[in-house]
């Protein structure tokens, strides 16, 4: 008859030695199985005025993800702009805080010229 060893979790592995309070634990990736989050009220879409305001969230850990497809052609130009930025302006940026700035400059276009947006121009172009 086989015996089945008991492991001990990484968290009785790697829990404190001493009395002090534990912080909590901050995760790059839930957890396999746990309990879903709770659904986050939807934001009205900001008014006009404050279209020129927007920024973007930077360099933060981020709750949501987004897969884009582009062509090796765009990827390219990605690169070469990241790569711009870095040796011409000593910005050293991912693609991902290219793209989030991006999609901020293009919103906030929208939301301040509407119709005569760069945007609707372009997909109207299509």
């Amino acid at each position: 008859m086989a015996r089945r060893v008991s492991v001990p979790s990484a968290d009785e592995l790697f829990r404190p030695t001493t009395d002090a309070p534990e912080e909590p634990v901050v995760r790059a990736v839930p957890d396999v199985g746990s309990a879903p989050r709770a659904a986050k009220p939807v934001k009205k879409a900001a008014p006009a005025k404050k279209a020129a305001s927007r920024r973007t969230s930077g360099r933060v850990r981020h709750d949501e993800k987004m897969t884009v497809y582009v062509t090796s052609d765009e990827l390219l130009e990605l690169e070469h702009a990241r790569l711009a930025l870095r040796s011409a302006h000593g910005l050293a940026v991912d693609r991902g805080r290219i793209v989030r700035e991006a999609v901020a400059l293009v919103l906030a276009d929208l939301e301040a010229h509407g119709e005569e947006s760069a945007l609707v121009r372009r997909l109207t172009e299509e």
